[in-house]
């Protein structure tokens, strides 16, 4: 079933997208930069005015957290305790021997494994920073472990991979959290010309939970791919189109009357279709489909 939200837009152009599915499963994405995205996110795709703002280093732990945890598994590469697993998988195959085919191995992994972040990070100097990279070195874990395991698999067989996944990320969270930490502050300084440059393109910023998504200059696959592993369906842009007087914009935006614009067939910058929505009220349609 779809439906349609329509939504007013003023000043900048926000889209405001549920990230929601049926489970709680979250995960790390290979078009956005592998950046940790739960199932319950909220992601906005946002055009100027406010956007910059958001361009600031604690907007950037969750990309950074990403690209961290890659660099550092050559010197974070310890392997999961057999005890650990032996423990986990006993707890995972009565979950999964109620409702098997609705279980998730990469869902239980990161459940497993994010229950840890907490205790790990209540002492941190820096929670924030610390919360990412547990999160992050959970959803690389897993998303390693799980992927070779399909939905139609067995208990056993995705008890074992969702286990093994969390703990191994366990038996190095504190590597992974310590190696980070030393690389945050570079990070984030790159991030931020990226997100800048971002936000003053026709085609805006993403972000997520407030975290900025760095799509590589790749924003429509990196859309694409949170539709699709999300099962939803969003139509977004910052650019439009005039001729006459009437203007029309990719992501279901329209608008009658521009009283100035690029001549016919031009696209518009994201401060003209700014303008264009403050003076006008545009109405940004976004669509969620369910399965």
């Amino acid at each position: 079933m779809r439906r349609s939200i329509a939504q007013l837009v003023v000043g900048s152009i926000t889209f405001a997208v549920p990230l929601l599915t049926a489970s709680n499963a979250s995960a790390g994405i290979d078009a956005c930069g592998d950046i940790h995205v739960s199932a319950s996110a909220e992601c906005t795709v946002e055009v100027e005015g406010g956007c910059t703002a958001h361009c600031t280093p604690i907007s950037f732990q969750a990309s950074c957290a990403a690209k961290l945890t890659a660099s550092c598994e050559g010197s974070c590469d310890a392997s999961f305790e057999a005890q650990c697993a032996a423990s986990c998988e006993g707890s995972c195959n009565a979950d999964c021997d109620v409702e098997p085919g609705n279980f998730s191995c990469s869902g239980s992994c990161q459940a497993s494994c994010e229950g840890n972040c907490d205790a790990k990070c209540s002492a941190a100097g820096n929670k924030g920073e610390c919360r990412a990279s547990c999160e992050a070195t959970c959803s690389s874990e897993c998303d390693a472990r799980c992927q070779g395991t399909p939905p139609s698999a067995s208990c056993e067989a995705k008890c074992s991979a969702s286990c093994e996944g969390s703990c191994t990320a366990e038996a190095n969270l504190d590597c992974q959290v310590s190696c980070q930490a030393e690389g945050y502050a570079s990070c984030e300084a790159e991030l931020q010309g990226g997100c800048e440059v971002a936000c003053e393109s026709p085609e805006g910023a993403l972000f997520c939970d407030g975290q900025y998504v760095d799509a590589g200059n790749n924003l429509e696959e990196c859309i694409a791919a949170i539709e699709a592993l999300l099962n939803i369906e969003v139509d977004v842009s910052g650019t439009a189109n005039c001729s006459g007087n009437k203007c029309e914009a990719e992501g279901s935006i329209s608008a009658s009357a521009c009283s100035a614009g690029p001549g016919a067939g031009a696209p518009t910058d994201a401060g003209a279709l700014a303008a264009l929505a403050a003076g006008l009220g545009l109405a940004a349609t976004a669509r969620r489909r369910r399965s």
